[in-house]
């Protein structure tokens, strides 16, 4: 505005030097600029020159070139006379003016309101997806709107576990939450790829647009041996992709897919894999949503698969209808080697029909696991028969049924006979002294049991006696557990004195049994004795405190061969004192045999 007022249209423009002509259009570009148009100065000239049109066409008359000489003479004898230029200077230039702040004004609030404009269309169509945005430490996600900074660093991540995937075996990469985008990017290292034969891609957000990633790169593969895609979201429809995708492969022998949203189509979808794919050798479906009706697809692949060996289908919802359908398919199954069905209320008629299935099967199958599943003594009896004729079976899990006293003896009387089982789990079965006692006549006569897991069981001071008794001079058993047990300081005393003789028990297992600072000593009494074999003592929520402790470490001390490692006594009672302690004694033996002895509180 200062620009104009400084060039009234009424008057003539002076000449001026080149210099101020120079200085004058640099100050009126800079005003054109600050008011968002380059073109003030010229504007200004342009409405001079009207305004000059206007007073000469005024200035002709209907005479023509009469009035033209006059007007000529006039203009060559005086310079034009300013009244008429200011009536016209009085019209113009306030509307001049007008005009100029109006569009000044327009182009301010256009700036301020109007959004702004997009640099150009390639940024217009840049996918959101482009260029890597994961987080790879536990429990993170990055959102798309990261910074470029987060950006670089998790491209870098990524090449990183690119490079381990090159360079290692076996390679873990659970937890560390880069979902499908982070997968697309890893599993271009596995295509050809003749380093990683195990990889796990646990608990990392991936979906079932994830499972793509696979697709071409695991046909290629044939090195890749383990691929564990457990606590992921798949869900079904991922599975039917990976399944589709594993029709083809001939490399990998063992799949994990425990928790990961699985039902029964897409037990289906595996089902139809099995019986196609000849590779797998142990498949693990725990902690999913499988019911009778992918039981029975399942069943229905064994029939003609032959070369699965272990089989987990730990915490699904078999039911005893399940259990009935699967055990269709072991009958014509010889390649199965374990079966885990952990936690599926199958109950005693679920059992009685598994097992008169593997009675007829062909196989040899050496691992039964038919923990929490609600078995009582009547589902036990069957599991004892084929106890008793097994001569492959080396492991059995009944873990938190409720076979009682009656059961146990029934399962006792099989290992009498059975010369195979090396590892028996009858943990939390409501098993008191008389079932414990059936349990240790067996132990007099085998010497194949290494593995003996009695927890949560009530037997009381009496069923540790009678246990205890048995084990001082019979059996093999090497890992004893005896936690909650309801056995007192009384029976830390027949366990105290079974140890005294045992030459076998090297893991021995008391926790919450309140022994309680007696039963405490009890035993480091006999830890002063020489003892070649126990490496493990777990006595953790005994409610000892600093006089038991304090007797321990005694013990520790006085027994230069003692060949005590790990000693647990957390969730007791110590004080600092009782703590020091031990401490002492730990150090007192690395001094004088130079074997750590790790200590727990």
């Amino acid at each position: 505005m200062a620009l104009i007022s400084t060039l009234p249209l009424y008057s003539h423009p002076k000449v001026l030097p080149k210099k101020q002509r120079l200085g004058l259009q640099a100050l009126a570009s800079d005003h054109g600029r600050c008011l968002g148009h380059d073109s003030t100065w010229f504007i200004t000239r342009r409405r001079y020159s009207r305004s000059k049109r206007l007073m000469v066409t005024a200035a002709y008359g209907a005479e023509g070139g009469a009035r033209r000489r006059v007007y000529r003479q006039s203009q060559a004898q005086q310079p034009l006379s300013s009244a008429p230029m200011k009536q016209v200077a009085t019209f113009v230039a306030p509307a001049g003016l007008f005009i100029a702040a109006t569009f000044v004004l327009w182009k301010l609030v256009e700036k301020l309101l109007m959004p702004k404009p997009s640099r150009s269309s390639s940024v217009e169509n840049k996918s959101p997806s482009q260029g890597v945005k994961w987080s790879f430490a536990p429990g993170t996600n990055l959102l798309s709107g990261v910074t470029a900074k987060i950006d670089r660093q998790s491209k870098l991540t990524l090449n990183e576990f690119a490079k381990e995937l090159r360079a290692f075996s076996s390679v873990d990469m659970s937890g560390r939450n880069f979902g499908d985008e982070g997968l697309f990017f890893l599993a271009e290292s596995l295509g050809y790829n003749q380093i990683v034969e195990e990889v796990s891609f646990a608990a990392n957000g991936i979906t079932a647009r994830g499972m793509e990633a696979f697709d071409g790169v695991l046909e290629a593969n044939m090195v890749l041996k383990t691929l564990n895609l457990s606590g992921n979201p798949i869900g079904d429809e991922g599975i039917k992709c990976l399944c589709d995708i594993l029709v083809n492969n001939t490399g990998i022998q063992k799949l994990q897919l425990n928790s990961v949203d699985l039902g029964d189509e897409g037990a289906k979808a595996i089902a139809e894999l099995l019986k196609k794919n000849s590779t797998l050798r142990v498949l693990e479906l725990n902690n999913n949503m499988i019911d009778y009706s992918g039981f029975t697809s399942l069943a229905g692949a064994l029939l003609e698969n032959k070369t699965i060996r272990n089989f987990h289908l730990n915490g699904n919802y078999g039911g005893a209808l399940g259990a009935n359908a699967l055990a269709k398919g072991l009958e014509g199954n010889k390649s199965l080697r374990e079966l885990h069905l952990h936690g599926n209320s199958i109950g005693d008629e679920g059992i009685r029909s598994l097992i008169s299935s593997l009675s007829s099967h062909k196989g040899k199958i050496t691992l039964l696991d038919f923990g929490n599943n609600s078995i009582t003594a009547k589902g036990a009896f069957h599991v004892a028969e084929y106890i008793k004729r097994s001569k492959n079976l080396l492991w059995v899990n009944l873990y938190m049924n409720d076979i009682g006293d009656e059961g146990a003896e029934k399962i006792a009387d099989a290992l009498k006979e059975n010369q195979t089982v090396t590892t028996i789990d009858l943990g939390g079965n409501n098993i008191r002294a008389k079932g414990v006692g059936a349990i240790a006549e067996a132990l007099k006569d085998n010497t194949v049991i290494t593995n003996l897991e009695l927890g949560y069981n009530p037997i009381g001071a009496d069923g540790a006696k009678a246990l205890s008794e048995v084990l001082k001079f019979h059996g093999n058993v090497k890992t004893l557990k005896l936690g909650w047990c309801q056995i007192g300081p009384k029976g830390a005393e027949f366990v105290a004195d079974m140890l005294r003789y045992n030459n076998t028990i090297s893991i021995l297992d008391l926790r919450a049994n309140g022994l309680r600072d007696e039963g405490a000593a009890c035993l480091a009494r006999s830890l002063k004795v020489v003892n070649e074999t126990l490496t493990s003592l777990d006595l953790g929520f005994n409610e000892i405190r600093d006089d038991g402790a304090f007797a321990i470490a005694q013990a520790l001390k006085a027994n230069e061969d003692v060949t005590v490692t790990s000693l647990n006594l957390a969730s007791n009672f110590l004080t600092k004192f009782g703590q020091s302690a031990l401490t002492d004694a730990r150090d007192h033996v690395y001094e004088m045999s130079e074997r750590e002895v790790n200590i727990f509180f």
